[in-house]
């Protein structure tokens, strides 16, 4: 996967670069956002090492992850990722999304997973993608529901996040056959609400 650009008239996806620094720095700089995620980006360090990190995976071909820029701000309010990519078993992961709180609640996230779905199954065509959370976080189960992927199930003690607890995390996903019924749950409820 090289150079993916995905956008509507609320949202661009494009690859993270170095000179995205300083955007995600800004779009990162809140505590609220990492309290259900393994890294925290609220210094300069952090955010250099994360978009060092995600190009060094994107060109190992092990991620691929985007800066979200909503298109009337022309900023970057979060990033997203493909994960657990795996071509020839036509699979992948949406993952390791995150926003700032200012368009927490907004159209950007239903917007980037739109985008992120229609690629995988219409340009990529992809049997399945998963998209997985912990399992207290139930801001982001109830998003993932509302776009119609279905719960699998709960992998127990999958994850030690960074402060040491143990994660369990809530495995959802949406397989090739029910693209076309979450395609039409998106284009006449979600994205025109």
């Amino acid at each position: 996967m090289k150079n993916i650009l995905l956008e509507n008239d609320i949202v661009l996806l494009r690859p993270i670069e170095i000179g995205d620094i300083e955007g995600i720095r800004k779009a990162a700089n809140d505590g609220r956002i990492w309290e259900h995620m393994s890294v925290s980006l609220l210094d300069l360090a952090s955010v250099e090492s994360y978009v060092k990190n995600a190009i060094a995976d994107r060109e190992k071909g092990i991620t691929y992850t985007f800066v979200v820029i909503e298109k009337k701000t022309n900023r970057i309010v979060g990033c997203t990722s493909f994960l657990d990519i795996s071509l020839p078993h036509k699979r992948v992961e949406i993952g390791s999304t995150w926003y700032q709180p200012s368009v927490w609640r907004s159209a950007i996230n239903t917007n980037c997973k739109f985008l992120l779905l229609q690629y995988g199954f219409e340009e990529l065509q992809l049997n399945r993608i998963q998209i997985k959370t912990g399992h207290e976080n139930i801001r982001s189960q109830q998003a993932i529901e509302r776009i119609g992927a279905v719960k699998e199930g709960i992998l127990r003690n999958h994850m030690i996040r960074k402060e040491g607890t143990i994660r369990h995390t809530v495995m959802y996903s949406i397989v090739a056959e029910e693209w076309e019924k979450v395609k039409a749950k998106f284009t006449q409820e979600l994205l025109n609400p």
